[in-house]
């Protein structure tokens, strides 16, 4: 049977089979996983990968974590022969210079479906492992000047043969981490997680035989390629150029060319790579170009290799989008939130209707641990913020909100942080400040305080959009700035938007401020209405209504 003669809705049900395998996936990584990151936040992610290792379908989570799947199982078709994959393996990498595409504490978990002695697909899992070695608890430093220093390397490594844990490749694993309660439970979760997966595509192949199975699989990617392509035809062909700063002055840019058969994604003549940990590896950063290609042409069309065969990603070698070994990339997130948001800034003239303002568009990762105060145990927080998105034509923009880079994720509830971590939350609220302004108003960010408990705490940050605000529309007012503060017990305020392995002390408040997003149309032309509803939902004070509205009662 070709492709050809496939009943479609057989093709369909597949499909979706494969969709609802994925879903399952995530959920028992979610109902079984130790770190609150992973089942408060929903930091990981679940794919279905064909033989050859396209992604074939995705679940739930960070959408950029969907594409990082496909390179992992990639690598370790590279890496291992034929002979040495069979079923019951479970393979596993983090280095983002061979398949892991992020930083170390992301940790990608594969293993290969066989029907018979044919394999037919691959299941995999990305999550963030809470520790796993590195310079700083936690795993992420922004002094990090090398990928040695961030912690324990997994070159695509074998973990499980034939169903039997490898327990020195294990045992290597536990002992490189701080918290080696959470890192084991989560690994095991992680491959319960991809075993589920295992089970289910097997059920999905026993039913309607495994030649229909992966040819389905194949036509399906054909459908994403022919969907992405029709998308195509609708947008303007042309060049598009655009730049943006880093919150160092430095410029990037970017170049998009776009034509009825593909899309090139220019981003050579960028900044070298970063002495630091701010580089992204090329993998990620042609993630960060999928998840814009994606909502430019197929925004409501599921996930797959076909949809993004008409994207090319051009980057120099040694560059901040493209680095060489040895050079860290612990923050690698803010650099693809960069290029990400860089794009979409890029192509935001191609539908002016629809175009929103700039977003505060950072991760606002924050990391802070010490010992619980009332169990002596090792804790540690992980938690991307909420922040606010930009306005657009007709619209106010979103209120607190994740970044589009972590998309379908959650911020951790306070109960969950006072209960588990050596913390109080003593305040959340969205961020008055001014920023944002316009005839339609940016979306506020946040405002959060965490209030020390336990002795010898300490926290660890990157903000990027610190100084570099998120860009208006048409006249509106730039938004806010990321950044935290640190309000020590005798009042001193000290301000970062960078920081590692800051002491500290007891009474000690750690106050997290997320930007306001850029505002749309000039804000003296706000309407009376909207502006008294802000002032009576206490966005705004009466002052900042005058000042920036011209409002009179």
């Amino acid at each position: 049977m070709s492709k050809g003669d496939l009943d479609p809705i057989t093709v369909e049900i597949i499909q979706s089979s494969l969709q609802a395998a994925c879903d399952e996936m995530f959920i028992a990584m979610r109902k079984t996983a130790m770190s609150a990151i992973i089942y408060e936040v929903l930091d990981f992610g679940t794919a279905v990968t064909d033989s050859k290792g396209e992604i074939a379908a995705s679940g739930a989570g960070i959408p950029a974590f969907i594409a990082m799947c496909d390179k992992a199982v990639q690598a370790v078709i590279k890496k291992f022969d034929e002979s040495e994959i069979n079923p019951g393996d479970v393979f596993a990498t983090n280095d983002p210079y061979n398949g892991g595409v992020t930083h170390l504490n992301d940790v990608i978990v594969v293993m290969p479906v066989f029907s018979g002695n044919e394999r037919i697909a691959w299941t995999a899992n990305i999550a963030h492992w809470p520790d796993l070695g590195g310079m700083a608890p936690g795993g992420i430093s922004a002094d990090a000047t090398e990928i040695f220093q961030e912690g324990l390397q997994l070159p695509v490594i074998k973990m499980i043969e034939q169903g039997k844990p490898i327990q020195s490749v294990i045992d290597i694993i536990i002992a490189n981490s701080r918290v080696p309660q959470y890192t084991e439970g989560d690994m095991w979760s992680a491959i319960a997680s991809i075993r589920v997966g295992e089970k289910r595509i097997l059920d999905i192949a026993s039913k309607y035989g495994k030649d229909v199975f992966t040819q389905s699989v194949d036509l399906f990617m054909d459908y994403g390629e022919q969907t992405s392509l029709d998308a195509l035809k609708k947008l303007p062909a042309g060049k598009y150029h655009g730049e943006d700063l880093l919150d160092d002055g430095r410029k990037i840019q970017v170049e998009v060319t776009i034509s009825e058969k593909e899309v090139i994604i220019d981003l050579r003549n960028n900044p070298e790579q970063d002495k630091g940990p701010n580089n992204a590896s090329y993998d990620g950063t042609v993630v960060s170009a999928q998840m814009a290609f994606k909502a430019l042409t197929s925004g409501d069309f599921v996930c797959n290799a076909g949809t993004f065969r008409p994207l090319k990603v051009l980057c120099d070698e040694g560059s901040m989008f493209n680095p060489t070994r040895p050079a860290a990339q612990g923050i690698y997130y803010e650099t693809d939130i960069r290029s990400y948001d860089l794009i979409w800034k890029t192509l935001s003239s191609l539908n002016p209707d629809k175009t929103a303002a700039g977003s505060f568009a950072s991760i606002c990762g924050t990391f802070m641990g010490g010992k619980h105060p009332d169990t002596g145990a090792t804790f540690i927080i992980i938690e991307p913020q909420i922040g606010g998105w930009g306005a657009y034509p007709g619209s106010d923009g979103m209120n607190a909100n994740f970044s589009a880079f972590h998309g379908d994720t959650f911020n951790t509830p306070a109960e969950i942080s006072e209960a588990r971590h050596g913390v109080y939350v003593d305040q959340m609220r969205l961020n008055d400040s001014e920023g944002g302004e316009g005839k339609f108003a940016g979306g506020k960010g946040l405002v959060m305080d965490y209030r020390i408990r336990s002795k010898d705490a300490w926290i660890t940050a990157a903000y990027t959009r610190s100084k570099t605000l998120p860009w208006p529309l048409e006249g509106g007012n730039e938004g806010s700035a990321n950044y935290i503060e640190v309000i020590r017990k005798d009042g001193k305020i000290e301000k970062y938007s960078v920081v590692t392995g800051l002491s500290l002390d007891p009474e000690d408040v750690v106050r997290i401020h997320t930007g306001n997003g850029g505002g749309y149309g000039d804000p003296k032309k706000r309407d009376k209405k909207l502006i008294e509803n802000d002032l009576l939902n206490e966005y705004i004070t009466t002052e900042q209504a005058e000042k920036n509205y011209n409002y009179k009662k």
